[in-house]
């Protein structure tokens, strides 16, 4: 069994690449039992953390499980909200083959994923990417948007403006990426300046409430909500649903973020009204965006095959 660090995996996973193993993964077959999903007690918080356990197999080829806990106040702490690990199994002798640093491994699929919906559901010519949040997600998301959209300006917002600039000051020392490197970063203090001139706009926030609201977004725009990942959290409220075209990664999982619960067990969505799934999408059942007028709106919750398409792949790379 090899061990694959966060160094590795930053090296090895490149995002064109990456995407195009996600696109053929929901093409496949996979076996995904429904993830196991526990919040515990975190007296010295105050809110509670979450422990995810999210199997994933091909029969006869590979098998992985992937454990982590999810503290939302590690913020404070100047540490990633998400930790855990990543084992890879080889599905026909049960042999496990690797132990994959599963913070990293879980923000590349993430933003590889959202990337990929993009590349349905936002317009061709999107320019500029508003980024919502200043996690370890951010500088992965601005990345995997710009490998699959012309993106020429970022604008990054977070509730604490000095993490705003740490985060546009690393992309900026940290532009020698493989996929696109010409593209101005600008931390901003207000969100509205963001939303308003932002094509695509993605969050990536552990927010309790709505933080882009309906009424402020614009013919064209493309919502991509990472976050949020409780019924009790959201990051858009009901009148962005109400104005959107609305996807997800998954049918399974909408009911894990009150972005699409919420609204669902209001009466506000229903389940038939939305658009299509990533599987749906990559096996061209059915369509994403249909015009340059249309507000898309993609929830992702996470998918065991997401990374399990991920471990393969750099597994493969440095056996």
């Amino acid at each position: 069994m090899i061990n694959i660090s966060q160094e590795q995996l930053e090296t090895n996973l490149d995002y064109s690449i990456l995407i195009g193993a996600l696109r053929e993964a929901f093409q496949e077959k996979y076996i995904v039992p429904t993830r196991h999903h526990h919040n515990y007690k975190n007296p010295q918080e105050g809110v509670e953390s979450t422990l995810l356990l999210m199997p994933a197999w091909q029969v006869g080829n590979y098998l992985g499980v992937k454990m982590v806990t999810v503290s939302p106040k590690n913020g404070q702490y100047d540490l990633p909200s998400i930790h855990g690990v990543y084992t890879l199994f080889d599905a026909h002798k049960g042999m496990p083959l690797a132990q994959i640093h599963a913070t990293t491994l879980t923000a590349q699929r993430t933003a590889a994923t959202s990337a990929l919906a993009s590349s349905f559901l936002s317009k061709k010519n999107s320019k500029t990417l508003l980024m919502i949040g200043t996690g370890a997600l951010a500088p992965e998301l601005i990345r995997a948007h710009s490998s699959v959209r012309p993106i020429e300006r970022v604008y990054v917002w977070g509730r604490n403006f000095e993490k705003a600039k740490a985060v546009a000051s690393f992309i900026t020392k940290h532009l020698q990426f493989s996929e696109r490197s010409n593209f101005d970063v600008f931390p901003i203090k207000n969100i509205e300046e963001g939303i308003e001139k932002a094509d695509i706009i993605s969050c990536a926030t552990l927010s309790p409430t709505p933080l882009v609201f309906g009424k402020k977004l614009k013919a064209g725009q493309h919502l991509d909500l990472v976050g949020a990942y409780r019924p009790d959290m959201r990051e858009t409220d009901n009148e962005a649903i109400l104005r959107s075209s609305v996807f997800v990664d998954t049918y399974d999982g909408m009911h894990e973020s009150g972005d699409i619960s919420i609204p669902l067990e209001n009466g506000i969505l229903k389940k038939e009204n939305i658009c299509a799934d990533l599987f749906e999408l990559c096996r061209g059942e059915k369509i994403g965006r249909k015009d340059n007028f249309e507000i898309t709106f993609f929830k992702s919750v996470g998918h065991a095959l997401e990374d399990l398409a991920a471990a393969k792949l750099v597994y493969e790379k440095l056996k």
